[in-house]
């Protein structure tokens, strides 16, 4: 018969390296996040960019979550078809390839909404709009640069004129809000420095929304936060939304900036394919399923390193413990969950052993 896993299998009927979930570590991820955050009355649209699954958008829906956000238009295109319409994209969309995709997905999925940070970018969809002959306006929120310096217009009369030319010159964008997003403090370590330097961040984006305010433009959805911050942002009046992701699966990065209040859910589950000396082997999981932008992916049984050795394989090294042998399986946690996730087609969710949920990664390599 042909490799299928399905449910009701056990783990052991895997193949390697696979993309691993326990559920029952997920789960109890997704309830600590909702019960801190829900009662701060601040609406959660996690991002979908750690995932790029539509079923588990649904499931953050079903525990409490408003929607959701992706990073790129592919990935709002997958979603959409998935039966996820309800979704922010958080990147510019700029050129003209893209902008007429923006234009052909909003007439099927009126839901969607997109950032813009320029006078080009904001006439170009404006106007692609126009010549469609839709007839409606796509809602749109200003990306504003809150410290990150990646995108967003800069506070202050920046930010105030992009408004001002959205009301005045784009009658095919409906205005509706910002999005600030402190990306570059998501792994600051330390709990009172990551919350003192989101606060700084939080004054820039609520006195910017103060300002557009005071110069007559609607602001209802004032959006912003990650995992690493997401508390402090729901704290901050005037705030919104936020956009956690990580928390879901986290990884090894996130757990050494921010702690263990959530678990390492995934892991990659690998094989030992060849002993290379008395405390020394390699697996079958090197570049190729472990990313290693954010550091090395580190073996869930603590005591063993890991190291790369190519793009199939990886080592443990180890001075105490089991010693590993030929056949042995063992599971790696990513450092960096996001690109990792991409590197796979399916998710899955086991509880006690068994194969309970199976999950494709729906915008697997969706980057445009």
């Amino acid at each position: 018969m042909p490799y299928a896993p399905k449910v009701g299998d056990s783990l052991s009927s895997l193949d390697t390296p696979s993309m691993i979930v326990d559920l029952d570590l997920m789960e109890a991820n997704i309830a600590k996040l909702f019960k801190q955050l829900l009662p701060t009355g601040v609406n959660v649209r996690p991002h979908s960019k750690t995932t790029k699954s539509a079923i588990l958008a649904q499931k953050l829906v079903d525990a409490g979550a408003k929607g959701g956000c992706v990073a790129k238009l592919s990935e709002a295109e997958v979603m959409c078809e998935k039966g996820f319409p309800d979704i922010l994209i958080t990147c510019e969309i700029i050129g003209p390839v893209k902008v007429a995709r923006l234009v052909e997905l909003f007439d099927k999925y009126r839901s969607i909404r997109i950032v813009v940070d320029s006078e080009q970018g904001a006439k170009a969809i404006n106007d692609a709009i126009e010549k469609s002959g839709i007839g409606e306006a796509i809602t749109t929120l200003i990306d504003l640069d809150v410290g990150l310096h990646r995108t967003g217009v800069q506070p202050g009369e920046p930010a105030l004129n992009l408004a001002r030319l959205i009301r005045d010159e784009c009658k095919w964008l409906h205005l509706i809000g910002v999005q600030g997003y402190e990306g570059h403090l998501q792994h600051v370590h330390g709990y009172e420095s990551r919350k003192e330097q989101c606060l700084e961040s939080m004054a820039i984006l609520t006195t910017t929304v103060e300002d557009l305010r005071k110069d007559g433009h609607k602001v209802d959805v004032v959006t912003t936060g990650g995992t690493g911050t997401a508390e402090f942002c729901a704290s901050v009046p005037g705030i919104t939304e936020v956009q956690p992701g990580s928390f879901l699966f986290m990884d090894t990065d996130y757990r050494n900036a921010v702690g263990t209040n959530y678990a390492n859910s995934l892991t990659i589950l690998a094989t030992v394919i060849s002993k290379q000396g008395p405390k020394a082997i390699t697996i079958d999981a090197g570049l190729k399923s472990l990313t290693t932008d954010s550091g090395l992916a580190e073996c869930k049984t603590l005591g063993y390193t890991y190291g790369v050795l190519g793009d199939e394989h990886g080592s443990l090294t180890w001075t105490e413990g089991k010693d590993l042998q030929v056949g042995d399986r063992v599971e790696m946690v990513p450092s960096h969950i996001d690109p990792t996730i991409n590197l796979y087609e399916v998710y899955y969710g086991y509880r006690n052993g068994v194969i309970e949920e199976i999950w494709p990664v729906d915008a697997r390599g969706r980057v445009q």
